[in-house]
């Protein structure tokens, strides 16, 4: 071990000033002085003999070996951070930490009902949830940051060998439009109405836009010819808006739960249409799978799944308690006390 030209809280202060990117605020994210982040970078730099760091902009810029050294610190930072939980996970369920990521629309509207069902059932496990995009949702996973994920979008090419992804349940999507809207009074309505609204969407650049307009293309409805008066970026807002009889729009049935029981919003049928989407679980079978995280799949996961979808789950489970198996049994293995 002497001889690594590196040591973990060098890793820590390299991956610290690059996602905030200059000295002192890497300084304060890991509460030290500022002078003790940069004589650790210039020890760093002198036992590794490369420049980390291009120090002529105002931002900290990592140069290629920097760039180098970060993508494979931040790999050795998840194995120690992996490490340490299986370690917790000797204790039984009487600690240890659980892990969940989530899309937009599923980290704000279903895993907290989740999360909150495994908590009362184990008050000592301590749960983190994150909720970003698909896309680096997916990547979490990938790099053993995540334990399992659910999301709605689409995973990344690039990661579809190196992750299980399994369809989860069925997502309903709404039309929504305002409690004293003339459609209301309609039993349901044609596709040809759409036409006639005024929509509120997401941005267009979002992945859950790019979802419900795929979705509603599967069911012959063509968005672009949507009248789109107000784009927002987030749901909470669409609903608002629509409350306030700014538009019409397309948001998942879990969103809407509260707003429809307590009479502000109006759910519309439309003509021989139902919109919906598919949520995917994701996990990495390579990466170790915390007792925490079993006992989630195991308990939690199904209460919300579509029917049939546990039979997949439970051939995860087998894969990651051979894999966990092995890890725990080979330092026994080779004679080691």
């Amino acid at each position: 071990m002497s001889d690594l030209p590196f040591t973990l809280d060098q890793l820590r202060i390299l991956k610290a000033i690059a996602q905030e990117g200059s000295f002192k605020r890497a300084a304060d994210s890991l509460y030290v002085s500022q002078p003790a982040v940069s004589l650790q970078v210039q020890n760093l730099e002198r036992q590794l003999d490369v420049p980390l760091f291009d120090r002529g902009g105002r931002r900290a810029q990592l140069t290629e070996a920097g760039h180098l050294l970060l993508n494979y610190g931040e790999k050795i930072l998840s194995l120690c951070q992996e490490t340490c939980r299986a370690i917790e996970d000797l204790q039984n369920l009487q600690g240890g930490t659980l892990i969940v990521g989530a899309s937009q629309t599923t980290g704000t509207y279903l895993l907290p009902r989740m999360i909150g069902m495994f908590r009362q059932k184990y008050p000592d496990v301590a749960v983190q949830l994150h909720v970003h995009s698909t896309r680096r949702t997916a990547w979490s996973v990938a790099n053993g940051q995540v334990d399992l994920a659910i999301i709605g979008g689409e995973i990344p090419g690039e990661l579809s060998e190196s992750l299980d992804v399994i369809p989860y349940a069925e997502d309903e999507l709404a039309l929504i439009i305002p409690v004293f809207h003339p459609f209301t009074k309609l039993e349901k309505i044609q596709k040809e109405d759409l036409y006639k609204l005024q929509f509120i969407a997401l941005d267009s650049q979002s992945t859950i836009r790019k979802v419900i307009d795929q979705v509603l293309a599967r069911c012959e409805i063509d968005t672009r010819r949507f009248k789109v008066e107000m784009e927002l970026n987030s749901i909470e807002a669409i609903k608002n808006a629509v409350q306030s009889g700014l538009g019409a729009a397309f948001v998942s049935t879990s969103a809407i739960a509260k707003e429809l029981q307590m009479g502000v919003l109006h759910r519309t049928p439309i003509e021989g249409v139902v919109v919906k989407r598919t949520l995917w679980l994701i996990c990495n079978p390579n990466r170790y799978r915390s007792k925490a995280a079993e006992a989630f799949s195991q308990e939690i996961l199904p209460q919300f799944a579509n029917p049939g979808w546990n039979k997949d789950v439970l051939k995860l489970t087998q894969k990651s308690l051979v894999l966990t198996t092995l890890e725990v049994a080979t330092p026994t293995s080779s004679g080691e006390d």
